[in-house]
């Protein structure tokens, strides 16, 4: 370090480095800070000024670890001991350092190395860390064997691919309504999660998810009212293989810049936080996603994450990696390990062997671990006599949809066991099954003979089905069994659905229809819709699907593709405009702000006195020699060497400036 540090050969300015980089070290510097390049700066001049501008440099020094910013501080004060301790780690001093010449954030000058102007301004004296220790915290572990992660973690993500599947597939028949801030309310939300069988701030994570990935989004449904629905990519992703949809939500969950974990709390004003609102944007949070994971990749295979010390020594090597990203980076941390978890991204608080695929970016060989890992799809179930059905394995999507419109799941493990019921039976007719269509599936999904106690249950459940029919009165109920009336009009629990006899086989109720059908079949009753005419209005229930929004159909890769493009568009930008700069007279005029701007940046860098043509309050132009030492929101720090005194000049005032 000494070496690099002492006076000797450099260049004036930053600006000048950067005119004298190649194509690819400015590219580099391009991706590592994206805001340097949009719009694309007119030439190398414009370039370094930006980069030093205290917002951006803020920005870039956020992304240094706990060692970078010591050496920063170094550059930056010149302490002697600090300097001394970082010399006696030379080659992590010489990683570092290259990293920050090719951010810009440090710059070789004549009198050796300096930090960028607007770097003094956003790291404060006494602000950067003064320990010198160039390795993060150690990360204590348990022992466990990579085959049991790895079918603990299989295990959750078929879970959360079935999970995720079946929120959707709820959505598509009954569209979540939107709030108008077009999140999710509290109601919706619980529903969803006792559906889904999952606690709230999971259905709000899965919900987050399909979001991300495209899977769902508002429109309008029947009544013209924003809801929450698929997309019309849902029916594309539900017909591939599982290992293939768990990396459509893997990845998604990866880039998301929101936070679920907050969902179900209270903001600032005492209000519950709703999922899917503008307000969960986290941009911090995907970057300490990747870097739990990326600790979690670095333990040795057959060791996990200590179950009681793992997640707080998590937190402190998250400290030495972003030292400057310290607010509620604890549970940012928590967040994302119990996500991961429940995603199956590990398993056990270990990575699996397709987790750390995926995170290495290979994700063709994380989707072949994984499918190696689950079991194949079954296409048939074992009808028992006890009314039940056993799926030996996880059964073909579009067949388990089509089950669970007549069974209700019971249980899950290695065997799926799903129950019938007359509720459930009436399910499959409400959806608009007949009963000969719910024997014939049953006869072809099943292995086993279909038991007698079964067929009856379907035979009986359609023969009471529609023995009351409602119709608008608000409503009105009839059957042909005055008998069944007459039970529902004592009903203990019907006295709220205001119903009244006017016939022996008729009845009415002030109840709307929408609310009176659910109640009814609360209280026992198999009801059906009547039409004006008198025919039974039973539907299947309409798939709704939501346009995916375009800025999500060219997907995530052909941004990445165009991202990758760009930077060569801008550092061929960058270079014409140098060329122009350099060919062109000495300018017969006022400065632009820009021009001026890039001028007092490297007399800043250079440490140099300049003179300054100035227009004051009073309209009065005269030239002043000046010292100038930073920029601030428009306005030149710089000391007036006629009184010796440090002032502010605005930049916007400025008409020329000269080398002395």
């Amino acid at each position: 370090m000494s070496g690099q540090m002492e006076a000797g050969e450099g260049f004036r300015s930053l600006a000048d480095q950067l005119r004298s980089w190649d194509d690819e070290q400015m590219g580099r510097l391009l991706h590592a800070r994206p805001d340097l390049a949009s719009p694309a700066p007119q030439d190398s001049a414009q370039l370094a000024a930006r980069a030093s501008t205290r917002a951006s440099v803020s920005r870039a020094l956020d992304g240094l670890t706990h060692f970078e910013l010591a050496l920063v501080g170094a550059v930056m004060t010149s302490q002697p001991v600090l300097r001394t301790s970082l010399e006696a780690r030379g080659e992590a001093v010489s990683a570092a350092l290259s990293l920050l010449l090719e951010r810009a954030l440090v710059w070789s000058s004549s009198a050796g190395l300096r930090v960028a102007s607007g770097v003094s301004e956003a790291l404060a004296p006494g602000s950067f860390p003064t320990s010198t220790s160039p390795e993060p915290p150690g990360l204590p572990t348990s022992a466990r064997s990579s085959q049991l992660v790895d079918r603990a973690a299989a295990g959750a993500a078929f879970e959360a691919v079935r999970r995720l599947e079946l929120l959707l597939d709820t959505w598509g028949t009954r569209p979540a309504t939107a709030l108008r801030t077009g999140g999710l309310g509290v109601r919706e939300l619980k529903a969803l999660a006792a559906r889904v069988q999952v606690d709230e701030q999971q259905a709000a994570l899965l919900a987050e998810v399909a979001v991300a990935a495209g899977l769902a989004a508002t429109a309008a449904d029947e009544d013209g009212n924003p809801s929450w629905m698929p997309t019309d990519a849902f029916d594309a992703w539900s017909a591939r293989p599982t290992a293939e949809r768990w990396l459509v939500m893997a990845r998604a969950w990866l880039d998301l810049e929101r936070a679920p974990g907050l969902v179900g709390g209270r903001d600032s004003a005492g209000k519950p936080v709703n999922a899917l609102v503008a307000e969960l944007v986290s941009p911090d949070l995907a970057e300490t996603r990747r870097m739990v994971l990326a600790s979690l990749a670095e333990l040795p295979a057959g060791e996990v994450l200590a179950a009681t010390t793992g997640v707080p020594a998590l937190v402190a090597r998250l400290g030495w990696l972003r030292p400057r990203r310290s607010r509620a980076r604890e549970s940012q941390v928590l967040w994302a390990v119990t996500e991961a978890g429940f995603l199956g991204v590990t398993g056990l608080d270990g990575l699996s062997t397709y987790g750390r695929r995926l995170v290495a970016g290979e994700t063709e060989g994380a989707t072949a671990v994984l499918a190696e890992l689950l079991p194949a799809p079954v296409d048939h179930v074992l009808l028992q006599a006890d009314l039940t059905a056993v799926a030996p394995g996880p059964l073909e999507p579009t067949l388990a949809r089509q089950l669970a419109l007549v069974a209700e799941v019971e249980s899950r493990g290695g065997a799926t066991v799903y129950r019938f019921t007359t509720a459930s039976v009436r399910g499959g007719l409400d959806a608009g099954w007949t009963a000969a269509e719910i024997h014939a599936f049953l006869a072809t999904v099943s292995r086993t003979p279909v038991p007698q106690p079964l067929t009856y249950l379907v035979d009986d459940t359609a023969r009471t089905y529609g023995s009351i029919r409602v119709g608008h009165a608000e409503a009105f109920l009839r059957a042909d069994d005055e008998h069944a009336l007459a039970e529902l009009m004592h009903h203990p629990k019907a006295s709220t659905l205001g119903l009244r006899r006017i016939a022996p086989t008729v009845l009415i109720s002030t109840t709307p229809i929408d609310i009176l059908l659910p109640r009814l079949r609360e209280l026992g009753a198999a009801p059906v819709v009547e039409a004006a005419d008198g025919s039974v209005h039973i539907a299947r229930p309409d798939a709704h699907r939501a346009r995916l929004p375009r800025s999500r159909r060219s997907g995530a890769a052909v941004a990445v593709a165009r991202e990758a493009a760009r930077v060569p568009g801008v550092v061929a930008a960058i270079r014409a405009g140098d060329a122009a700069a350099a060919s062109r007279p000495r300018r017969d005029g006022p400065l632009s702000p820009a021009d001026a701007l890039a001028e007092l940046r490297d007399a800043i860098d250079s440490a140099q006195s300049v003179v300054l043509t100035y227009v004051d309050n009073h309209g009065t132009l005269s030239d002043r020699v000046v010292a100038p030492r930073a920029i601030r929101e428009g306005q030149l720090l710089a000391e007036d060497q006629r009184s010796a005194e440090d002032r502010m000049f605005a930049i916007h005032r400025i008409r020329d400036v000269r080398a002395l």
